[in-house]
């Protein structure tokens, strides 16, 4: 076998060098607070010390508390209810008064009068701080004094005061508690909490400081308890020292350091490659599909993470190892998860709880997504996704005790699971752009109903009836070895294709195609010109291929499938009729050689299946003997050189095939004839 060597080309390093520029420039310019701490735990640093003077930011629970103390000006806003309204003049209107019923008149235009100005609870009345209120009727809010509303036990004595005028001598109290007109009236007026916050913010300033910390204070000493109050100075420390960072501008330190970073990973992705799958290098759409992929995943962590750290938590990172699956093997896929990872724990806060979290999500994604891929089922690769996630940020949180976002933060990493969903259907665009085949796109090329197909099955029906065998057979052989078996069974219907131009070229159509009293193809012709033709059916099927924009990937298998091998008959005719032996060009295939196991596959079976239907003797020893004479004579013609097939691949091939054959050709039973 011929030695792997890295490449030399100086393609295969331009989009190395675009990568390692674009990174340099997406990289932070400036410093991250390089402590780790949490409340409650020790500070195992040296003694920190302020480098300025800055602000002690307040908690969002202190401003909460402050906007809500009384003279904080809150001004409440309620909505009014018609609804309410009406159903408490209905109700009203039902009651029968008995004696009293002369009453009722004056008992609804009073009720109305005070339903129309509104009614609040009571207890709410006693928390308002204000002397004044917001009433919203229909679209258009007004600002009311709130003595011009009722509180709900102001409404009842006002109602009882009117009607104890009208009625002199008649104890109106017992009357509306006996007929419940005054458990009938409820408040109308709705409290909007909401709004009440926004127009109370946006009415006032609180400030958001408290006291300032003096240059050269200590804020905490090695070994000392974290506490919420040193806690809270140390993460108003952290948002200045950021932020007066970053008002220096972007300093040459930090452009070495993005340099070195820079260069660091792109040498990390270099070395990954070149160790896993160095024929990457050789399929320039690929390889730049694969830096995309990195670079995509790169700027999401350093852009979001810079905008809201929490969010990076809704990312959905485990799409990268969806996006490789579909045209990366695992070796490759695996180690390349854990760098498009890595500027998480580089430039992110929280970027350990995050890398693992998605590290691990992304290789369980990469399993159960083979069986969940069709439809609404991604919704279960999804849901299955999010249950590690959550598993894993539980132990997380357990552990650290961390802050209270436990339920934001697992309601961002539930959306992050469910837009893997819907950034999934992108794979399809690169797969156009990059002119990459996907597992769904094979299947979609494998359909025999297709019109390529279709028309190789009227046009040559006898090779395409080959191609279905070298299909089953190859399809076995790829799965004994773990290779692509739905790319060698789309390589084994496309192979021939060629053959659709001329069809009576090849002697499989011959009998199918050849009318009465016409000649053989090959009777009137020479031994050269016979393998011109038989050889042109390479070039044919590359131009058909590129017709009917079949991948490039398909084509390759139409290249290499006869690799540099000869047309053995026809040349051996021309020997024997006095030919020259050593003008072999004109009798042999100008394609290269196959380069991966899945050609390798193709080129066997091709030639195995072709040969053997002219096998006289179907037992497992004859078998044996001619697949291990065709797998040695394409070896020693030195076919195999340029791949990375093992010889314990090909013995594990030529067993498969072995047993084919023997269940291709099995003998049948005799039936007597009537």
């Amino acid at each position: 076998m011929k030695k792997i060597t890295l490449p030399g080309r100086p393609k295969v390093y331009f989009p190395l060098i675009a990568l390692f520029i674009v990174l340099v420039l997406v990289f932070p310019r400036s410093p991250r607070f390089k402590y780790n701490y949490k409340k409650g735990g020790v500070w195992k640093y040296e003694t920190l010390t302020s480098q300025f003077a800055f602000p002690i930011l307040k908690t969002s629970e202190q401003m909460q508390e402050e906007l809500s103390r009384p003279g904080s000006g809150v001004i409440p806003y309620y909505r009014y209810s018609d609804d309410a309204s009406s159903k408490v003049l209905q109700g009203v209107a039902k009651l029968q008064m008995g004696d009293a019923n002369y009453l009722k008149n004056n008992l609804m235009s009073v009720l109305s009068g005070i339903i129309s100005k509104g009614v609040i609870a009571d207890d709410e009345i006693r928390k308002s701080e204000t002397d004044i209120l917001f009433v919203q009727r229909g679209k258009r809010a007004e600002k009311f004094p709130v003595s011009e509303v009722y509180s709900l036990s102001d409404a009842r004595k006002a109602l009882l005061s009117e009607l104890s005028r009208s009625a002199p001598g008649l104890n109106v109290d017992s009357l509306l508690s006996a007929r419940g007109v005054y458990d009938c009236i409820v408040p109308n007026l709705e409290f909007d909490r909401q709004t009440t916050s926004l127009v109370s913010e946006s009415a006032r300033k609180v400030s958001p400081t408290m006291g300032v910390v003096a240059a050269g204070s200590v804020i905490v000493s090695n070994g000392e308890l974290i506490t919420a109050e040193i806690a809270q100075t140390l993460d108003s420390y952290k948002v200045e020292y950021e932020q007066a960072t970053a008002y220096k501008g972007a300093h040459l330190g930090y452009w070495i350091g993005n340099i070195l970073l820079a260069a660091g990973f792109v040498l990390l992705i270099y070395l990954m490659i070149s160790n896993t799958n160095p024929l990457i290098f050789d399929d320039f759409n690929r390889y730049c599909y694969l830096l995309l992929v990195f670079l995509i995943s790169t700027v999401s962590a350093i852009v979001v993470g810079k905008v809201n750290p929490e969010t990076l938590y809704m990312v959905p990172f485990t799409l990268t190892a969806l996006y490789l699956q579909a045209f990366f093997k695992n070796k490759v896929i695996l180690p390349f998860i854990v760098i498009s990872l890595i500027p998480l724990l580089v430039f992110c806060q929280g970027g350990i709880v995050l890398f693992v979290l998605f590290t691990v999500a992304g290789i369980v994604d990469m399993a159960v997504f083979k069986y969940f891929n069709k439809g609404w089922k991604q919704f279960i690769s999804a849901g299955i996704v999010f249950v590690v996630l959550f598993l894993l940020f539980c132990g997380f949180y357990f552990i650290d005790q961390a802050d209270g976002f436990f339920g934001r933060r697992v309601l961002y990493l539930f959306i992050g699971s469910m837009l893997s969903v819907a950034g999934y259907p992108l794979i399809y665009l690169f797969e156009r752009v990059f002119n990459l085949v996907s597992s769904s796109r094979l299947t979609e090329l494998c359909d025999t109903n297709s019109k390529l197909l279709r028309e190789l099955e009227h046009t040559a029906p006898g090779t395409f009836q080959h191609s279905l065998q070298v299909m089953t057979m190859a399809d076995a052989a790829a799965r004994s070895i773990g290779a692509n078996a739905l790319l060698v069974k789309a390589g084994a219907l496309y192979h021939d294709i060629g053959k659709m131009k001329n069809p009576l070229c090849f002697v499989e159509n011959e009998s199918l195609l050849r009318k009465d009293g016409e000649g053989r193809y090959h009777a009137s012709l020479s031994p050269k010109e016979s393998a011109a033709d038989i050889i042109r059916h390479v070039s044919d099927g590359l131009e058909i291929a590129d017709r009917y924009r079949l991948p490039d990937v398909l084509k390759d298998f139409i290249r290499t499938h006869h690799g540099t091998t000869m047309t053995a008959y026809f040349y051996g005719k021309f020997v024997s009729e006095g030919g020259d032996p050593t003008d072999t060009e004109p009798f042999t295939y100008p394609g290269g050689r196959p380069s991966t196991k899945e050609q390798i596959i193709l080129m066997l079976c091709d030639t195995i299946e072709a040969a053997s239907r002219t096998l006289s003797d179907h037992t497992p020893e004859a078998f044996e003997e001619f697949v291990t004479s065709v797998v040695d004579a394409k070896m020693d013609d030195g076919q195999f050189e340029d791949s990375d097939i093992s010889i314990k691949e090909l013995k594990t091939i030529k067993e498969v095939i072995v047993n084919y054959l023997g269940q291709l050709y099995h003998e049948r039973i005799v039936y007597p004839s009537r």
